[in-house]
């Protein structure tokens, strides 16, 4: 607790220095902090800078590729921010609620590299084929793989369905074991077989590889870029039935959800009882702040991908909408709290798989059992309590799409 405390104090004085939101610079305190700790480096590795900044792929691309490049100009040419919003409800077990706040579902790190001007190759196949690897790597190529992230020992998570994407880059080998950029500011070793695991078992990208196999041959498309990810905050995305669930409409049906008192999708009869409340509320502050995101719902880290590219009216007004993120993120981790330890728990799994990994796995396994147990503990707010925390909720992301809206209007007249 007195290395929390600790932690919580350069965090702050870093917010007054720079101006950033807490979870934002949190973010790059504990990089600094994990990096000035770190172990030397494994020998033969194709790159040297390991470790999630703001934003996981848009670190490994921007890693894989010499670290050259600015995180938020790699971000943004792969389409930076975007809105996903689904609940998915199965037999006894409490309502799954997603938001994927950054660009979606263009896949991030073939969009960067193509915006870069980086040219690459993709294969796929039918099991894991290491000598293909190895080619890659001997050729000081890293190899960006498609993988379930739950059978990725280091993130202390019970195996899953492997039904989300989750990128990891191959920085290098020595036999069979494999050296992994992922979250921690030094390379995960793993063995082949284990790492296939995790390959094998993310149906979609099974056995993908993508290695960048060039230098840029042009300029970056910020144009090009800035073009998609309005188009697609603007709608159509997907050409169906769900593009309500993208962009602006699914920001519009996220409010009107948590509005909603009457009917079965509304969050009141969704996430009235304690389980479902607290599961629906902390899922919020994940989604906004550390899954498949940057801090702030991407906005801030999209807001200096737009200054670098001359829109600073626009980078203004989604540097507001991200404070406003922050704001529903802030509301989501006040309410889970009141769950005792839960925040502190979160913080210290969060540290320890930015700066040790593999070799705190059981440690960060119990953190999320303890944490997982107390919102499973924990009695839901009454009725009315739950009535002004979701009003005020809707409230906020009511104000974020007015001002996304706006810098759209903004970007598409320039």
């Amino acid at each position: 607790m007195t290395e929390q405390r600790a932690l919580k104090k350069l965090v702050r004085r870093r917010m007054a220095r720079t101006g950033e939101s807490y979870t934002t610079a949190r973010r790059h305190v504990l990089a600094q902090a994990a990096r000035a700790e770190a172990p030397a480096l494994p020998t033969d590795l194709v790159y040297g800078e390991f470790g999630t900044d703001q934003h996981h792929e848009a670190s490994l691309v921007r890693h894989a590729l010499g670290s050259v490049h600015d995180e938020a100009l790699i971000a943004g040419l792969a389409g930076g921010i975007g809105f996903m919003y689904f609940v998915f409800e199965y037999k006894d077990m409490p309502p799954m609620m997603t938001i994927v706040a950054q660009h979606h579902p263009e896949p991030w790190v073939p969009a960067a590299l193509d915006r870069l001007g980086v040219p690459w190759t993709e294969q796929h196949s039918t099991k894991p084929r290491w000598e293909r690897v190895r080619a890659a790597l001997d050729e000081g190529r890293p190899v960006f793989c498609t993988v379930d992230r739950s059978r990725l020992p280091w993130h202390g998570m019970v195996p899953g369905f492997g039904n989300d994407p989750y990128t990891v880059t191959i920085a290098g080998y020595e036999g069979d074991t494999l050296y992994v950029d992922d979250e921690s500011v030094t390379p995960h070793a793993i063995g082949t077989e284990e790492f296939g695991e995790a390959w094998s078992s993310h149906k979609k990208g099974r056995h993908q590889m993508i290695v960048p196999s060039g230098p840029p041959t042009g300029a970056p498309d910020t144009a090009g870029a800035i073009a998609t990810t309005c188009a697609h905050l603007t709608g159509p995305v997907m050409g169906g039935n769900w593009d309500v669930n993208f962009g602006f409409s699914g920001m519009d049906k996220l409010a009107a959800q948590l509005r909603d008192t009457r009917t079965k999708s509304g969050w009141e009869r969704r996430f009235g009882d304690p389980v479902a409340f607290f599961h629906g509320v902390r899922r919020i502050y994940e989604c906004l702040e550390l899954e498949y995101t940057a801090p702030g719902a991407t906005r801030p880290l999209y807001a200096r991908f737009l200054d670098l590219a001359g829109h600073t009216e626009a980078a203004e007004l989604f540097r507001e909408s991200g404070r406003g993120w922050e704001k529903l993120a802030g509301l989501a981790l006040e309410t889970v709290s009141e769950l005792g330890d839960y925040t502190e728990l979160c913080e210290q799994r969060m540290q320890l798989i930015m700066s040790q990994g593999r070799a705190a796995a059981a440690e960060i396994r119990a953190l999320g059992e303890r944490a997982g147990a107390l919102a499973h503990e924990y009695g839901a707010p009454d009725e009315s309590t739950r009535r002004r925390l979701f009003d005020e909720m809707a409230d906020v992301v009511d104000s974020c799409t007015a001002l996304e809206r706006t810098a759209v209007e903004v970007l598409m007249k320039t």
